[in-house]
């Protein structure tokens, strides 16, 4: 387990600094000046070039190549030219929104998939509704979704809202872990751990609605694949429940693809996070980036592309870290 660990570890190092030779040579290609969209369009050619200088774009790629790396690897991603604060500064104060988020999406994939997975592996009336279900919802995409999510338990039924992260009569707590679920509960005030949660639901159901869908129709082919095993029909031969035999024999050794489907879904949860966020004004990386297209600020975009993209990679290496404990023969691979 611990060479399959350095060698997936490896991996995602490896992956980590292809997405950041990527982005540098976007950086490198765009034609846009940076150092142009700092100074303002009116500074003289003198200023320009004097500010590409500070940031050492009049340098070789090589050299620039090296300077971007050597900032990286401290943590420095330059200054926002819309904001003018140093990137690391604004991920830090829009990250946590984003990865609340994303977790309580994942949760609710992770929970939706394998009960709808199981229901339909179960076949009978309910997996034939459900089979109906994930062919039609798989079909939506995340914003049409989210619309029809606030037509009707905002516009409608007057449920939940439709917008922040937070209602405007509560005070946001400072820290200690900036999620807000958890800092409420933390602090004690309930009314704002209840605020919080129906505000974090709309936008959390679109994130996991697709990545729900596709969890589940892995895990059931999964299971029926599995169900046809030696050792699954030994068990129903001995005469447990069909339960037991689902959830204690068949369950685990077909969890592998529904993980590997689970990790590629993270990728595409990421993706939309952004129309997610600008749809529910959801304070997030999403509506930064979105922001910092607007404004063709390609500092921000970096970051905020290097920061999910740097999720992403780390979420798919515990995935394999699962499908390992999952199923030991990958442990040989």
């Amino acid at each position: 387990m611990a060479a399959l660990v350095l060698r997936r570890f490896a991996a995602m190092l490896a992956v980590l600094f292809g997405l950041a030779v990527i982005v540098f040579v976007l950086q490198a290609v765009i034609p846009s000046d940076p150092a142009r969209a700092m100074v303002g369009a009116s500074a003289s050619k003198e200023a320009v070039e004097a500010k590409r200088h500070e940031l050492g774009y009049d340098q070789p790629l090589p050299a620039q190549f090296a300077d971007y790396m050597g900032r990286l690897a401290q943590g420095d991603l330059q200054s926002s030219l819309r904001t003018r604060n140093e990137v690391v500064e604004d991920l830090r104060a829009f990250a946590p929104a984003t990865f609340e988020l994303a977790f309580a999406a994942m949760f609710l994939a992770a929970i939706g998939g394998l009960g709808l997975g199981l229901l339909l592996a179960g076949g009978g009336r309910a997996g034939k509704g459900i089979r109906l279900l994930l062919i039609g919802g798989a079909s939506i995409p995340a914003f049409l979704t989210g619309l029809l999510l606030i037509v009707v338990f905002y516009s409608w039924l007057g449920w939940l809202p439709a917008s922040g992260r937070v209602g405007d009569n509560f005070v946001v707590p400072d820290g200690p872990t900036n999620f807000l679920v958890i800092d409420s509960i933390l602090n004690g005030t309930p009314d704002l751990t209840i605020d919080a949660l129906q505000h974090l639901l709309l936008p959390a159901i679109t994130l996991a609605l697709l990545p729900t869908l596709a969890i589940a129709r892995t895990l059931a082919t999964s299971l029926d694949a599995v169900q046809k095993e030696d050792y699954v029909r030994t068990a129903r031969a001995k005469g447990l429940k069909e339960r037991t035999v689902l959830l204690k024999h068949a369950l685990r050794n077909a969890s592998g693809p529904a993980l590997t489907m689970g990790g590629l879904q993270v990728g595409l949860m990421l993706g939309s996070i952004v129309v997610v966020e600008r749809i529910f004004a959801w304070p997030g990386i999403g509506l930064y980036i979105d922001q910092s297209i607007a404004y063709s600020d390609f500092p921000a975009i970096c970051g905020a592309t290097l920061l999910l993209g740097a999720t992403y990679v780390f979420l798919n290496f515990l995935v394999d870290l699962a499908q390992a404990w999952a199923d030991p023969r990958i442990r040989t691979v």
